[in-house]
């Protein structure tokens, strides 16, 4: 039987890769992470979606991040528009050695059920400027928990280089469009009392500007279809 583990945030990338695995793969299970972030509503919003498209999912508390890192995701009185205090250049959402964890405990679920790949929604192409959401941080980071666990496990990255309005026409292909506006959560502010076109959110943050402009673009390319 093909398995396959989702990393998801309930954000409209991760549910959208599970979409796709779901697709592909006769078993997915989603794993879940509660980090102490300020937009914890994804979590609920991930759950939704993995009871609506009846995917098992564990959630896994990795609550330490809040003691070893650095970032506006982990409290709410910094601005996650501004520049990250401690690393200059890159924005005051990033959080340092977050998707290394998260992959690792991914892998970890994976070789316990014999999974033999792991998706992620991390993207370089309509990003916040996160190292970590690379394609040689996600190479690299393959060879090493293979070579050290004696596994053959594949992370693979459907989104790594398609923009927000490929992702949504990617959704609309596999027939989840209306859930990930509907069922998926991006805001840093974890706003789900604004409605737009394309989803919850506070409209300002930078994750909901590249939602939006994501969605303009798709929308668009629709009406010129």
């Amino acid at each position: 039987m093909s398995k396959a583990i989702v990393v998801l945030s309930g954000g409209q990338d991760s549910a959208t890769c599970l979409a796709l695995a779901k697709s592909k793969h006769e078993h997915v299970e989603a794993i879940i992470f509660e980090y102490g972030q300020r937009h914890a509503v994804e979590i609920d919003c991930a759950v939704e979606l993995c009871e609506k498209w009846g995917v098992p999912f564990n959630i896994i508390n990795v609550g330490a991040l809040k003691q070893v890192s650095t970032s506006a995701l982990l409290n709410t009185k910094d601005d996650v528009g501004k520049e990250h205090p401690l690393k200059p250049g890159l924005p005051a959402s990033f959080v340092p050695a977050r998707n290394a964890i998260f992959l690792t405990l991914a892998h970890a679920r994976a070789q316990s059920i014999g999974a033999d790949t792991i998706y992620t929604g991390v993207c370089q192409t309509d990003y916040s400027g996160y190292p970590d959401c690379r394609q040689q941080f996600i190479y690299n980071l393959t060879l090493t928990l293979n070579a050290g666990y004696e596994s053959n496990i594949d992370i693979v990255t459907p989104l790594m280089n398609v923009t927000k309005a490929e992702t949504f026409r990617m959704a609309d292909g596999l027939g989840v469009l209306g859930d990930i506006v509907e069922h998926t959560h991006t805001c840093y502010e974890g706003d789900r009392t604004q409605k737009h076109l394309w989803g919850y959110g506070c409209g300002e943050c930078p994750a909901c500007k590249l939602r939006e402009k994501g969605w303009l673009e798709y929308s668009d390319s629709v009406a010129r279809a």
